[in-house]
């Protein structure tokens, strides 16, 4: 009978210009998302004693650039197989490649995927029953809440204070889009499905896919806290260029 190990995770970058995390149970290692260029993500992972081909696949949760920039040259340089969507075939050129279903297993690995709302297709994920991963969407269906509910870890996108995009330098056709339910959550949004989902089982959460130009760290943090009063666990915000520490749930 396997061991069940614990499973370990590492934002290796999260804002609106590149987007990767590595999620690792016993032998079986995944990336969610590729949007830094292949030698950065390489660069990451032998930092951290892991081999590039050990990677068992690439999830993608959806095309825009700054989630797949070097899925391309990684997975053609290590054959590493990438979890799509149908639609999202004609976008993404790989040898190696699986289909994205309500639940699937990777190895020690089960993923569940489901929608989120973005202005492409997107989703989300479920690892394992424990490790909860939205970002990009501009709301969160009420028929997934049961399923996202007390679980061990978040990775949640808290994308922008709407007071700083308002006022901010955007255009306002992008200012518009972001606001959209087909755009991103802002951090009081984030942080009421957070103090929604967050349950006893709950030990970290990561604010991840900030704006660079419409948040910034300490407004974050100060809108999860002031909506989430009763959790005591770990918090930390997910930055462009500074991995995270290697967390273990």
């Amino acid at each position: 009978i396997r061991r069940k190990m614990k499973i370990q995770v590492k934002v290796l970058a999260s804002v609106s210009k590149g987007n990767v995390k590595y999620v690792c149970e016993n032998d079986t290692r995944i990336l969610i998302d590729i949007g830094m260029r292949c030698c950065y993500v390489e660069e990451k992972l032998k930092e951290m004693n892991v081999d590039p081909r050990s990677i068992d696949a690439i999830l993608i949760t959806h095309i825009h650039n700054d989630h797949i920039m070097g899925l391309h040259t990684f997975a053609r340089k290590y054959k590493t197989k990438v979890y799509i969507s149908e639609s999202m075939k004609s976008h993404i050129s790989c040898d190696n490649y699986g289909y994205l279903s309500s639940s699937f297993d990777i190895k020690n690995i089960n993923v569940k995927a489901f929608r989120t709302s973005h202005d492409v297709e997107s989703f989300g994920y479920l690892i394992n029953d424990e490790l909860v991963y939205i970002t990009d969407t501009g709301y969160i269906n009420e028929r997934y809440f049961d399923l996202l509910s007390n679980k061990k870890m978040y990775i949640m996108e808290s994308n922008h204070d709407v007071e700083m995009l308002m006022e901010g330098p955007y255009p306002y056709h992008l200012k518009q889009r972001i606001l959209k339910d087909t755009g991103h959550l802002s951090n009081e949004e984030s942080s009421k499905y957070l103090s929604h989902f967050i349950g006893n089982n709950t030990s970290c959460v990561v604010l991840a896919h900030l704006s660079e130009t419409n948040n910034n760290e300490e407004i974050a943090l100060c809108e999860f806290k002031k909506r989430e009063k009763q959790y005591n666990g770990k918090v930390l915000v997910a930055h462009q260029l500074e991995c995270t520490e290697l967390i273990q749930i």
